[in-house]
């Protein structure tokens, strides 16, 4: 197996639709692979796929070796950019040493992990036999994790390759769940004589949010609302929108509001012009802009609107509280993700993710309390588990000589604050022996994602070393 073997499979995956809830090209291309290379394979109801490969001769002591990686992607693009992700390919370059879709996301998150694993199944190079594991809607709700049932693979270690630091060796990460709230805001005609603008903030870097939301990147869904809340009663409120799934930070947000003159807009200047200090440096492309918005019909009742505003300009988003025994890793955070208006309701996205079962509890608690108090319905679900490190792990011992002997210094060993499958793995698999490594990713979840193609040498040499020297 080699870098470009892999990224010769990946070139492949970037032509197959795989949004998350709509992977079955992905999981019919996985199928029919299997079949093409003569390996068994197996599919669930939900979509998982298990690909096998059977010991080489010689091998057939060499304890079984899972790999898992999921098939689908965060589709997000910039805002004007026509891209169909459920029929386009992935549009990429190669520049600068990096493989980039400046317009989209890539989708190297996880379509490296799963590229990895075919390749490794088509190497000439024997192995003990390997299972490799491709789960369904991990970016929405870990949904074939949680489907998975016991029995769907035999190895009692895995290697999960769903993560984006090429030098890093991962062995826990958060739980976390999704908090969402639901506006019934009434519709008022239209004053008359009023003026109407279109505020908006965009341009914000983004990013994931686990791995960035320590990184002070602006949340232009938060930023906004604060500015409105602190205008009340200087305007009316027709349109509110922006951020775009769950686990991104919001880069975007446009609300249109009547106003009696546009003196609001020389407020809206100085408040951009305080904000844009604050983030020069970790979020310098925001750009804010105060336009007239044309002819309207109707307003939103004002003071279910006020309540509204208010209560995403309270929501708790950023980090809540650092680990006391990692230095540098987030314990407890909350990301106020999105707002979408549906069926007549305007709908908040919002997520936490917490390593302490009663921190989570806590912040979700939290950010429910401050939608319900502004009288909306909230509902918390897609619950999923940390998982928590084992220093004593015979596959970290393995990965951290391998490396070292590879090249010629240690690895980073780590705890994440993202949601990696593992911890359902766990819970459903209680004997498992896990780790999580991958190549370099920047910009996950967001549009400019791209991969570092120095960083992919190390992390297949690494990956190989580990699966075909394992005893």
């Amino acid at each position: 197996m080699t870098s470009e073997s892999v990224l010769d499979i990946f070139k492949e995956i970037t032509r197959i639709p795989r949004e998350s809830g709509h992977e079955e090209p992905m999981t019919q291309y996985l199928c029919d692979w299997a079949r093409n290379h003569g390996l068994k394979y197996r599919k669930d109801d939900t979509g998982n796929v298990c690909i096998i490969r059977e010991a080489a001769p010689g091998k057939e002591d060499v304890p079984s070796i899972a790999l898992q990686a999921h098939q689908d992607m965060v589709c997000e693009k910039l805002a004007g950019v026509e891209h169909d992700f459920r029929r386009d390919p992935i549009r990429y370059e190669i520049e600068d040493g990096w493989m980039i879709a400046k317009q989209t996301t890539l989708g190297a998150d996880d379509g490296i992990g799963v590229a990895a694993c075919l390749a490794l199944l088509e190497s000439p190079r024997p192995s003990g036999r390997i299972e490799c594991i491709f789960t369904i809607s991990e970016e929405t709700g870990m949904d074939g994790a949680f489907a998975m049932q016991p029995g769907f693979f035999d190895s009692k270690i895995l290697i999960n390759l769903d993560s984006e630091d090429e030098g890093q060796l991962f062995i826990g990460c958060s739980g976390g769940q999704h908090t969402d709230a639901r506006f019934n805001i009434p519709t008022l005609e239209l004053p008359e004589s009023a003026k109407s603008l279109c505020l908006s903030i965009k341009g914000g870097l983004g990013g994931h949010s686990g791995d960035d939301i320590n990184k002070h990147r602006a949340n232009t869904v938060k930023l906004l609302a604060e500015f409105l809340a602190s205008q009340q009663g200087r305007y009316r409120l027709v349109r509110f929108e922006g951020g775009g799934k769950h686990n991104t930070i919001a880069r975007e947000c446009t609300a249109v509001i009547v106003c009696q003159d546009e003196s609001l807009c020389k407020e809206f200047e100085a408040y951009a012009s305080k904000v844009k200090l604050e983030y020069s440096k970790d979020d310098p492309s925001l750009l804010f802009s105060c336009e007239n918005a044309g002819e309207l019909s109707s307003v939103l009742d004002s003071e279910a609107a006020d309540r509204f505003i208010a209560a995403l300009a309270a929501c708790p988003h950023g980090v809540i509280k650092m680990s006391p025994d990692i230095e540098g890793l987030v314990q407890t955070s909350s990301n106020l993700a999105a707002v979408v208006r549906e069926d007549g309701l305007f709908r908040v996205n919002t997520s936490q993710r917490s390593s302490v079962v009663s921190e989570l509890d806590g912040i979700s608690a939290d950010v429910a309390d401050v939608f319900r108090k502004a009288g909306a319905s909230v509902e918390c679900y897609g619950k999923y588990p940390g998982w928590n490190p084992n220093l004593d792990s015979h596959i970290l011992k393995v990965c951290v000589e391998s490396y070292k002997r590879l090249f010629n210094e240690d690895p980073l060993v780590l705890a994440i604050h993202a949601g990696l499958e593992c911890g359902l793995f766990l819970e459903k698999f209680p004997d498992l022996d896990m780790i999580s490594f991958g190549p370099t990713l920047r910009g996950v979840h967001t549009p400019g994602e791209r991969l570092e193609l120095a960083s992919m040498d190390r992390f297949v040499s690494l990956l190989d070393d580990v699966v075909c020297n394992y005893r």
